[in-house]
């Protein structure tokens, strides 16, 4: 099991924040992972803590307790330090639609021009990687997706929008995402997902975890308006595969 020198230091009064290495790698996401489950293991007494990971962080969070923070950052260590291998949670590949019409690529064909590809090329290349869920935040629901080909680095747009609609597939940087609703942003926008990421109505609102992964595929108007029904009255059948611990 591989170790990383990890530093812990309050983040508030009900809070505290465990660090990485500055470096976006799945081996340091998967270690937080698996550092979390060790936690809910050794921690049983304190099943009210939320854990959020992220990157190269893990932010525990207690919401009804104030942490009582050199006891807990030691035994923190000490669980790092002597944790045993536990049983991962599941991980799973999520395999999304994607419509690349011009008509929600809204900047497509700005990223074709700026990175010197045709259209076609620049949906191959997003359809042809697997994206790493590298953490879940800013909106509810939003992915932060590494793994983005350099061949496909975008500069975020100089001046967002307003308003970027639900479902919209962007680039910034070294990363790609879905907007889970209606928000602004300043992401290049290349398609429209269908499908619904996140439900406040669930008892799991959103049916990605941070360490799932995610390919997108390209559908044609037709499909996307069905599936979009689909999603809409409950019946989209999420199109996933398990993931080897």
């Amino acid at each position: 099991m591989s170790s990383y020198p990890i530093t812990i230091r309050p983040f508030g009064e009900d809070a505290i924040l465990i660090e990485w290495p500055p470096v976006v790698s799945e081996s340091i996401l998967y270690d937080i992972l698996d550092f979390s489950e060790s936690i809910r293991w050794d921690f049983k007494s304190h099943m009210n803590w939320e854990l959020v990971p992220a990157y190269c962080s893990l932010t525990l969070i207690d919401r009804h307790n104030k942490i009582d923070f050199s006891k807990t950052k030691f035994e923190l260590l000490e669980c790092y330090k002597n944790r045993k291998t536990k049983k991962p949670a599941q991980r799973y590949l999520w395999k999304l639609p994607v419509c690349y019409d011009l008509e929600f690529g809204i900047d497509l064909e700005e990223v074709s021009r700026i990175l010197d590809m045709s259209i076609e090329d620049v949906i191959k290349a997003h359809t042809h990687h697997i994206y790493t869920v590298y953490g879940i935040g800013f909106l509810p629901g939003f992915m932060y997706l590494g793994g983005l080909p350099k061949d496909l680095e975008t500069p975020r747009k100089a001046v967002p929008r307003l308003k970027v609609n639900k479902g919209s597939v962007g680039l910034a940087g070294k990363q790609t995402g879905i907007y889970p609703q209606d928000s602004p942003g300043g992401w290049n926008i290349i398609g429209n997902c269908p499908i619904s990421l996140f439900n406040a109505n669930l008892e799991n609102p959103c049916f990605v975890s941070v360490g799932d992964q995610i390919q997108f595929y390209a559908t044609n108007r037709a499909e996307y308006d069905l599936h979009k029904i689909e999603t809409e009255v409950g019946i989209y059948n999420l199109d996933k595969i398990k993931l080897d611990a």
